[in-house]
């Protein structure tokens, strides 16, 4: 998206895609660009997005809860096993885990322990555990919900932090996150923002915009990508979306998505959605 000029007149335009072809929308700003511009800007987007990208997110939706109600439960079952491998191994892999794909679905599924560090094995199976809390997960979004996951996840590896909040400065790479001491004040911010947002946003612009928020508060000392996308996880189920699951083999683009704007981070998420449930698509 970018501010053009003509005639002496500003106006935002934007081009995106959509079944198959190239769309081309604008918004007159006026003579002088506006000082809110950047706000104009995501206004603007997200009514894009609304002939668009949201269209295909509710067809997505709509074909994934037809699909899985035709399923038998004790194939639901095995299913969301195989999920809980996927996104254990997904998750644990982006945070330097040595535990291969193939290990997690044994110690998953058949409790056999590979000869890995005991503290892979053991975030693996607690990690597993949290996973079908939160795909199920009835409670509201809250500090006493996320530090009761972080406890269960750490409880065996990492007891000193634990289900707790950071009381210290952290640095991920270039990106410096807020002081300890205003943990507190945002993570209340946090929620407050979820519980407004939560019924008058789109779902996956929720999940995205949640994780994006979680992870730049950077509140616990270790394992806030893991609790991160598991708010992902909870968002999303409990709106009867699929899953994302941020794979390993992408976490470059992931990253990457992380240090620009949300905006821009939400653009990352959507495609990466799509993308994910293109079979979802067909109508």
């Amino acid at each position: 998206m970018e501010v053009v000029k003509y005639d002496n007149y500003h106006y935002l335009s934007h081009s995106f895609r959509f079944n198959n072809k190239v769309v081309h929308r604008q918004k007159y700003l006026g003579k002088e660009v506006p000082t809110n511009v950047e706000e104009l800007k995501e206004a603007f987007l997200l009514e894009c997005m609304q002939e668009s990208i949201f269209k295909k997110l509710n067809v997505i939706r709509k074909n994934f809860k037809s699909e899985w109600k035709k399923y038998p439960e004790s194939v639901k079952k095995e299913m969301l096993i195989d999920l809980s491998i996927s996104f254990t191994y997904n998750t644990n892999a982006i945070e330097g885990s040595t535990i291969t794909l193939h290990e997690t679905e044994e110690i998953i599924r058949r409790k056999i322990a590979p000869n890995k560090p005991i503290r892979d094995i053991q975030e693996t199976i607690n990690h597993s555990r949290v996973f079908f809390k939160a795909i199920s997960e009835r409670a509201e979004l809250s500090s006493i919900l996320l530090l009761k996951w972080h406890k269960e996840v750490f409880s065996d590896t990492k007891q000193d932090i634990a289900g707790r909040y950071r009381d210290y400065l952290v640095k991920v790479g270039d990106y410096r996150a807020p002081d300890w001491q205003d943990i507190n004040k945002l993570m209340k911010d946090f929620f407050a923002w979820h519980n407004k947002n939560k019924k008058i946003m789109h779902p996956v612009e929720l999940a995205a915009r949640a994780h994006y928020k979680f992870e730049k508060i950077h509140p616990f000392g270790d394992g806030n990508g893991r609790i991160g996308r598991l708010i992902i996880a909870y968002i999303l189920r409990k709106s009867n979306y699929p899953l994302l699951i941020i794979e390993h083999k992408k976490r470059k683009s992931y990253y990457h998505a992380l240090t620009k704007t949300e905006i821009d981070f939400m653009n990352w998420f959507f495609r990466s959605y799509v993308s994910a449930h293109r079979r979802h698509l067909k109508e």
